[in-house]
């Protein structure tokens, strides 16, 4: 019997790995013989690097970079098992969870720290970049990434812009004479899970920035700073990135990286699962489990699980999630082929208690679905 294992994290307690090896242990408690593939996955979000680091026996690095503060960090990427790859997380070095409450401020906040990672990935030579775009402090359309590849931004004065959102109101020209010219000779994947415009009451400013920290004053400022921004980029570098799908993503970081570095933005989840090869490994097994903190209607939504799921049912296997916490109508999980749904939790106890034991209870969980699948393969 040969059985995938392709987990999510499980948040606060699991990592990806670390949950994928916890089913691992339930499964050969019932029988040692049974071959077990390791896959964890993630949607492009948090997590990302180290699922696909897990995934292909890759590494990280640690690399100088500049926090969303203009403060000196010390951020992860990841350089995948074919050292091809880099996969880069921006908010490792620009993520809102860097910024203290008081001083979360998407008019100052800058994304500079992602083009340092960028840059130390560029320095490796690979051929390919993968970023993914959540959790972001910032909205400064990645002008903050693009200066730290070389990219100028200058006003009417011609003047050099320094850093935050607050900059694009003045934005006049845009120079990539000094862009890094290793960026035209890499391809750049964006894990985009969005398909908010750059500007609008849709767009980056209105539905992102008041979680940053912005006020209704700020959020109108930013808004129209990033139609400045378009106008420019459309003038400058002949692109028409205003109302692209994505392109308002992490702040207006999608727009700036399909603008700065011929970025192609897709779902998350269709690039983790492409980049270890997920339908390769799901040939010949017998049943497949993906598992996640918490399964809902949302797990449909191009949540990590999902291509698990559509990729067990083209395939003709039998798919089980292993969750956390289950939502009370998971009818629309059944009937996208999901053939049964498990939480870990086996008996009332409090969130910290769970969190504290999730391994343990995720290891018994496995342990049950798979006698429940060897009794009913008997039969």
């Amino acid at each position: 019997m040969k059985i995938l294992i392709a987990p999510d994290k499980f948040r606060e307690s699991l990592s990806s790995m670390e949950a994928a090896k916890s089913i691992e242990r339930g499964i050969k408690r019932v029988d040692k013989n049974i071959e077990t593939v390791l896959c964890p996955i993630a949607d492009g979000g948090e997590g990302t690097v180290d699922a696909l680091v897990a995934a292909t026996s890759g590494r990280y690095v640690i690399c100088d970079a500049t926090g969303p503060l203009g403060e000196k960090i010390s951020a992860k990427y990841g350089i995948l098992g074919d050292e091809k790859t880099a996969v880069v997380e921006m908010s490792a070095a620009s993520g809102l969870w860097l910024v203290p409450q008081d001083k979360r401020n998407p008019l100052y906040t800058t994304t500079y720290g992602t083009g340092d990672m960028i840059k130390g990935a560029l320095d490796f030579g690979v051929e390919k970049i993968i970023v993914g775009i959540g959790g972001s402090s910032t909205t400064d359309g990645g002008i903050g990434m693009a200066q730290a590849l070389g990219i100028k931004f200058f006003d009417k004065e011609g003047k050099e812009l320094g850093y935050g959102g607050v900059q694009l109101e003045k934005l006049f020209k845009i120079s990539v004479k000094n862009r890094d010219p290793r960026v035209t000779e890499t391809i750049f994947e964006v894990a985009c899970d969005v398909d908010n415009p750059l500007t609008g009451f849709k767009g980056a400013a209105y539905i992102y920035s008041p979680q940053k920290g912005a006020n209704p004053d700020e959020v109108k400022r930013l808004d129209n700073g990033l139609k400045n921004f378009a106008k420019v980029i459309k003038k400058d570098l002949g692109k028409d990135i205003e109302y692209l799908k994505g392109a308002g993503a992490a702040g207006g970081l999608g727009a700036g990286l399909v603008a700065f570095l011929e970025a192609k933005l897709r779902p998350g989840v269709d690039i983790v699962m492409d980049t270890i090869n997920l339908r390769k490994r799901m040939e010949n097994v017998d049943l497949a489990i993906t598992g996640e903190g918490s399964t809902d209607i949302q797990t449909l939504m191009g949540k990590a699980p999902t291509g698990v799921i559509n990729i067990a049912k083209e395939l003709n296997i039998p798919v089980v999630i292993i969750s956390g916490s289950i939502a009370d109508d998971i009818s629309k999980l059944h009937e996208s082929g999901v053939d049964a749904i498990f939480s870990i939790i086996p008996r009332p106890i409090s969130i910290n208690e769970s969190l504290q034991n999730a391994s343990l209870f995720l290891e018994k969980a496995a342990e049950e679905v798979i006698r429940l699948f060897i009794t009913a393969k008997k039969k």
